[in-house]
């Protein structure tokens, strides 16, 4: 079994990441390109705002979702540090299970909403596509997100109530920096 939960866990992530790399990149590379038409040689590309504005969606909200895995959203812990090290646990678990459920009921909402799209036709008015499928982003993005919140309340539920809350930022970035070698953060 939890072979099987490594192999999903690589496979979500690598879709979070590679998709939100894939369209910053693209997204920029896009944008600069339209630029340089527009102000260089007087044209440019009609759907590139469209398309650039769809890949940042998509990169937004997919680097959202790996971002849970990576542990990088803002928390702020001051509260937390003053309770007890398991009633601290326990409110985190809850925290953890609460954004999962918003995140799932958000996936849910995104995949009502494309479903309503496909209803109605809509046609996008540069891309000339389905407007379901730049859509597709939200059912998508938010269930992965609530993949990995829930993810989180097992690593949360794992560990030693001491060492779930992270005293600071600066501790967690300096133990960051020790792990790759390097010796001293202020130099």
């Amino acid at each position: 079994m939890k072979k099987y939960f490594t192999i999903l866990d690589l496979g979500v992530m690598a879709i979070n990441k590679n998709i939100a790399v894939f369209g910053i990149t693209l997204g920029v590379i896009l944008a600069f390109a339209n630029v340089v038409l527009r102000y260089f040689f007087e044209m440019s590309i009609t759907w590139a705002g469209e398309l650039t504005n769809y890949l940042f969606m998509w990169s937004a909200l997919f680097g959202a979702a790996y971002g849970f895995k990576k542990g990088v959203h803002i928390s702020v812990t001051m509260l937390l540090e003053m309770l007890p090290p398991m009633m601290a646990k326990i409110i985190m678990m809850g925290a953890h299970l609460f954004s999962c459920l918003y995140l799932a009921l958000m996936a849910y909402f995104g995949y009502e909403l494309v479903l309503m799209l496909i209803d109605f036709g809509e046609m996008s008015i540069d891309l000339r596509i389905p407007m379901w499928i730049p859509h597709l982003v939200l059912p998508f993005a938010f269930i992965g997100a609530a993949f990995r919140a829930g993810e989180k309340i097992f690593e949360v539920a794992a560990t030693d109530a001491d060492k779930v809350v992270v005293n600071s930022e600066l501790e967690t970035l300096h133990d960051s920096l020790e792990i790759r070698g390097v010796k001293d953060v202020n130099a």
